[in-house]
């Protein structure tokens, strides 16, 4: 696995990379904390599909430089800026939590540019139970008002988290490192954005458009996963059985930690499918 640095619209990104073959992009969630670090521990195996795998700290998130603009949309487009720096036409796209609506959504607009699509635990791509209301907390930006100490950082992952002993001390020095200072701040930043969002009119649910998608999509979330994920991903087969999705057990919001080598195999044959010619 090698880290480097790159400048994409006059910001430092820095990415992880390891493998060869067609590019995929792996995007981390909004936590307080994510980075392209959530997912050191699976570049190895996606690689081993014959795939060049990418995963960098979106800006405003671990090592990058924090951008003027803090919105979602915003990070949106980078994902394409920063397909550009690295001269890439067209990847595939892994996007986890709020990401995964960053993926669907370049797949929606931008198919010419995305090959195929792995969602993995985005609560708002699944459907709300009836009388329930909407529930999208499992995408939520986990933090608080004030800058986390090493203990809440631990009990924070520790809500997303099946297996605690994967919460090694390593694991929990990097996670907190990537939840202060000028990260805690592109925090902040991203939480005004929100309050200050002016209400529009509701547009169709992003859940209801999957069927517009062209590229292949797969979803895979935990059943232990929070926001009813277990009974929304029913509820999402139920209303469109044509739906690849999956639902793992004994893992929580950071899938790939909690299953590390299943979410290798079902992300790394489905995206080395087209390599192979079985699409």
């Amino acid at each position: 696995m090698k880290e480097n640095f790159i400048e994409v619209e006059g910001l430092n990104i820095r990415y992880l990379e390891e493998g060869g073959g067609p590019p995929v992009l792996l995007l981390h969630g909004a936590s307080l904390g994510s980075s392209a670090d959530v997912w050191a521990g699976n570049l190895s195996g996606l690689a081993a599909h014959g795939l060049r795998v990418i995963a960098c700290d979106q800006p405003g998130f671990g090592l990058s430089d924090n951008p003027t603009d803090p919105s979602v949309a915003y990070r949106t487009r980078f994902v394409l800026a920063f397909m550009d720096a690295l001269r890439l036409p067209k990847a595939h796209l892994v996007g986890h939590s709020q990401s995964g609506r960053i993926a669907v959504s370049l797949a929606l607009e931008h198919s010419e540019r995305v090959s195929r699509v792995v969602v993995l635990g985005t609560g708002s791509l699944l459907p709300p139970l009836p009388g329930r209301g909407k529930s999208n907390a499992a995408e939520g930006e986990d933090g608080g008002a004030a800058e986390p100490t090493l203990a809440e950082t631990r009990r924070l992952l520790e809500e997303n988290v099946f297996d605690r002993t994967l919460i090694t001390p390593a694991a929990l020095h990097t996670r907190h490192r990537m939840s202060t200072g000028k990260n805690f701040r592109a925090f902040l930043e991203r939480a005004r954005a929100r309050d200050k969002k002016e209400s529009k009119p509701e547009s169709k649910p992003l859940w209801q458009r999957l069927n517009e998608v062209q590229a292949p999509l797969r979803m895979i979330y935990g059943k232990e996963d929070r926001g009813d994920a277990a009974e929304r991903t029913a509820l999402a087969i139920e209303l469109n059985p044509g739906l690849d999705l999956h639902l793992l057990r004994r893992c929580k919001h950071l899938v790939q930690w909690d299953a590390a080598e299943e979410f290798a195999a079902l992300c790394g044959s489905f995206l080395a499918e087209e390599t192979t010619g079985n699409r």
